[in-house]
This record gives structure tokens, C-alpha cells and sequence, in this order.
């Protein structure tokens, strides 16, 4: 399967800041990319050379193997993360605006808003005017004016800001459907949780250069695991120990190596008293810390 997207040795100075360094990645039909980075790592830089905004002093940026061109921006839906809405307009009006701009008739637009409205539990109806919505809904009309005309690849930067934990499940939810109808989603976010619950794969920028990318689960077993959960045995002093902390049920033990902490696992595991162990992962929020503090 050809990808929608590839990126190649994309470079993007401002002067003498280089703000995207030599970054290369893809993104195949029903795949989901988590582009995560601190502020200032050259995410939003490298999607605007995706839609164009800016021009790459060096590097390729291909669809299926070709040049982007006109036609392809049809197929694109972009959620900037600065958002920005006609308030005067109503919902609907707006919607078909945006939708017209990549090639989709008001009929089109009028037969499918109803659906998205719903989906997304918008606090409107399609003739609201969108100075008339709080803004956690006029950010679910501006996701709807991405995705109404049914993209082929979907760029979202920082989707999930501004959202309270009800929404959020709501995006999570539709970014997956999405997923399974086969298309490409890249997105970026600071919560580590949210980049978990959806990506198949994971880009870190650190400083405008590639710091990781691959499977989150290749990711995450290229570190050692220094935590682990003890139910039913506390109080023992076992080398290595750095930190610890009760979780309600059990105990987690932070160890300075893998090393220590399966030796106390050799230790315990006879313990009549245990009623449960394992090595824990290390998180996404760990792995970017330590990756971040590494380029300081």
C-alpha cells in the first residue's frame, strides 16, 4: 500500500534558527502519526510545509510517490491550531464555505452536517450562529470544517486543547472511526494520554531534529523498565529503590536500572504475602522527558 503521505530530509531555517531539521517520516491510509515535540520543536513548521505555507529549503514532499499538486489539497483537512471562525455566519453557512473551498456542493454539505452535529454533540443546531456557541463547541464546528468533505489525509494541530475530558473522548472516538474507514491522520498534541490512546506510530521533535519515531510499542522497548508494582508486600528495602509510591492497592517502586528491579522481583516472589507484581512501561510523559533533558 502506497502511502498518502512521505516526508523526506525536510529542512526549514529562519535565519540562522534551523527550526526543522533533516525530519523524515510517512503515513499510510488508516494510520494515525502522533507528532509530539515542546513548544518550538517544529511541528506546526512542518505542517505548513506540508499545506505549502512555507517552502522547505531542502527535502521532498510526496503522495503516493508524486509531487503534492492542487488537486491534492481536496483531499486534506487541516485543524490549525490557532482556530479561526466567522462568528457572524451560522453554522452552516460556514461548513459550506469551507467545504466548497475543497470541491464539496452545499447540497453535499447540507445531507452530511446533520450526522457531524450529532456525532460531536454540538450545542447547536445548523443555523446557529457561531458567536453563539461557547468555544469548546466553535471548536467541534471548526473540526466538522475539516472533515466534512471526507479527506484522504487529516492534519490536526493541537485537535484536543481547549477540551474537557468529556470532548476529548468524543475526538478520540471519531479520530479512530476515521482510522478504520482507511484514512491518514497525523496529528499533534502535549498530552501523552491522549497521543497513546489513538497513534499507531510516534514522532518526537526535539529542538527541530528527529528524536524518535517508530510503533509506540518499538518506542517504549528501547527503554529499561525502572518501576514496579508490588501488591501485598511493602516496607522491604531493596537495592536500587530511588522512589516510592502507593497507588491504593499497591506499592510502585521506582529502581535506578531494570537490573535492580528484577533482582527484588527474585527476592519477593516467594513471599506468601504477594499478591501480585509486574514491571511497568515506561510512559510516553517519562520517554519525552528524558529524551528532552538529554538534548539540554
Amino acid at each position: 500500500m502506497e502511502n498518502i503521505l512521505e516526508v523526506t530530509h525536510l529542512t526549514k531555517r529562519f535565519g540562522s534558527l534551523v527550526a526543522v531539521d533533516d525530519v523524515s517520516f510517512s503515513v499510510a491510509p488508516g494510520e494515525v502519526l502522533g507528532l509530539v515535540g515542546q513548544n518550538g520543536a517544529g511541528k506546526s513548521t512542518t505542517f505548513k510545509m506540508i499545506l505549502k505555507f512555507l517552502r522547505p529549503d531542502t527535502g521532498t514532499i510526496l503522495t503516493a510517490g508524486q509531487p503534492i499538486t492542487t488537486e491534492f489539497f481536496d483531499q486534506l483537512g487541516y485543524l490549525p491550531e490557532e482556530r479561526g471562525l466567522y462568528l457572524d455566519m451560522t453554522i452552516q453557512d460556514q461548513v459550506e464555505y469551507f467545504a466548497h473551498l475543497h470541491g464539496c456542493k452545499p447540497a453535499v454539505t447540507a445531507r452530511r452536517l446533520p450526522e457531524w452535529l450529532e456525532r460531536l454533540a454540538v450545542k447547536g443546531d445548523a443555523k446557529t450562529k457561531v458567536k453563539d456557541l461557547s468555544k469548546g463547541n466553535q471548536q467541534k464546528v471548526q473540526l466538522i470544517t475539516a472533515l466534512i468533505h471526507q479527506p484522504r489525509l487529516v492534519i490536526l494541530d493541537e485537535p484536543f486543547s481547549g477540551l474537557d475530558p468529556v470532548n476529548v473522548q468524543l475526538l478520540i472516538k471519531v479520530v479512530l472511526e476515521l482510522k478504520e474507514q482507511g484514512t491518514a491522520i497525523i496529528f499533534s498534541s502535549h498530552n501523552m494520554k491522549n497521543v497513546t490512546a489513538v497513534s499507531d506510530k510516534l514522532l518526537m521533535l526535539v529542538n527541530g531534529r528527529c528524536r524518535l519515531y517508530g510503533s509506540i510499542a518499538a518506542i517504549r522497548n528501547r527503554y529499561e523498565r525502572k518501576e514496579l508494582y508490588l501488591e501485598g508486600v511493602n516496607g522491604n528495602d531493596y537495592p536500587g529503590v530511588i522512589a516510592r509510591r502507593n497507588d491504593g492497592l499497591g506499592e510502585v517502586l521506582t529502581f535506578d536500572s531494570q537490573e535492580h528491579a528484577e533482582a527484588a522481583i527474585a527476592m519477593v516472589r516467594n513471599d506468601e504475602r504477594l499478591q501480585g507484581f509486574r514491571l511497568l512501561e515506561p510512559t510516553l510523559d517519562d520517554i519525552f522527558a528524558w529524551e528532552v533533558k538529554a538534548d539540554e
